[in-house]
């Protein structure tokens, strides 16, 4: 095969959830339900390569409204690996994703271990490491400034979230707040949001994505109603290193360190409140 005669083509939604099901496929632990939202979050941030009318790699590049973009849910079809086909895609795919965005505007993306220099060769730089710790859950009794997030809540919680990932994205997180298999939990003190955590229904257990609290008190808080709301399946968070009280939570509760990746950026990182984030959303869209 001459990876020169590949099409490099925007994905349809069908390809997107080509996309899911290889990740599925490899172990990735996505949800059911995920590219339902990734899609709806741009539908022009997915890109793959194409031979003789057959997806055989792609990923996301998604836009969010120029200012910040994110690479992720990158993958090759198993018999179409070690040809330089990931490669070529990668590169095409940062450079149409620098093609959408402002100028000067930041890209993200969380790389495996494994491919970390390979993107620092792309112009990526290692910001922090995310860990990934299992639990079961546990029941817990729950704090009393804790309750579901509802429809009245979704303005404040955009505001929240845009501290902890540093831009609005409205057009992602409405619809994760109402996947399928979902618990969301907001934290009220005095009429004011503290903190939220979502946790999802993944292939395998629940997925806490995210977690974003004031302080450790609030963010233990809601873990512990993430653990409550699936008591005996297995519950995932994904750990930002650089926060130390997110480090002493997960020690508390004897979490399980599964892998790792670390969150890059091509460009200035994104202000954000680090201390606020105890929980990542995706390694897929940021």
């Amino acid at each position: 095969m001459n990876i020169d005669e590949l099409k490099f083509e925007k994905l349809n939604f069908n390809g997107v959830k080509t996309l899911a099901t290889w990740a599925q496929e490899e172990g990735w632990n996505t949800g059911p339900h995920d590219a339902e939202v990734y899609f709806a979050t741009d539908p022009d941030g997915f890109y793959g390569f194409h031979h003789n009318g057959e997806l055989i790699a792609g990923g996301s590049i998604v836009s969010y409204n120029g200012e910040f973009g994110f690479m992720g849910f990158f993958i090759v079809k198993t018999e179409y690996r070690a040809h330089g086909i990931g490669r070529k895609l990668w590169y095409h795919r940062r450079d149409k994703l620098r093609s959408r965005l402002h100028k000067n505007a930041a890209i993200g993306m969380d790389g495996v271990v494994a491919m970390q220099a390979f993107y620092q060769k792309g112009g990526f730089e290692i910001a922090f490491r995310d860990v990934r710790y299992e639990k079961k859950g546990t029941a817990f009794t729950i704090d009393k400034n804790i309750s579901p997030i509802e429809e009245t809540d979704v303005e404040t919680i955009l505001k929240y979230d845009k501290q902890c990932f540093g831009f609005s994205r409205p057009q992602f997180l409405k619809p994760w707040l109402q996947l399928p298999l979902t618990k969301t939990f907001k934290y009220i003190e005095n009429g004011e949001l503290k903190g939220f955590a979502i946790i999802r229904k993944c292939n395998t257990g629940y997925k806490v994505c995210p977690l974003f609290a004031d302080n450790l008190e609030v963010a233990e808080a809601l873990y512990k109603a993430c653990l409550n709301a699936v008591i005996g399946e297995l519950v995932y968070i994904d750990i930002p290193m650089i926060n130390e009280d997110a480090k002493a939570l997960i020690k508390k509760y004897e979490a399980t360190y599964i892998f790792e990746c670390a969150r890059m950026y091509l460009g200035n990182p994104p202000a954000i409140n680090f201390n606020k984030v105890f929980g990542i959303t995706t390694f897929e869209l940021g």
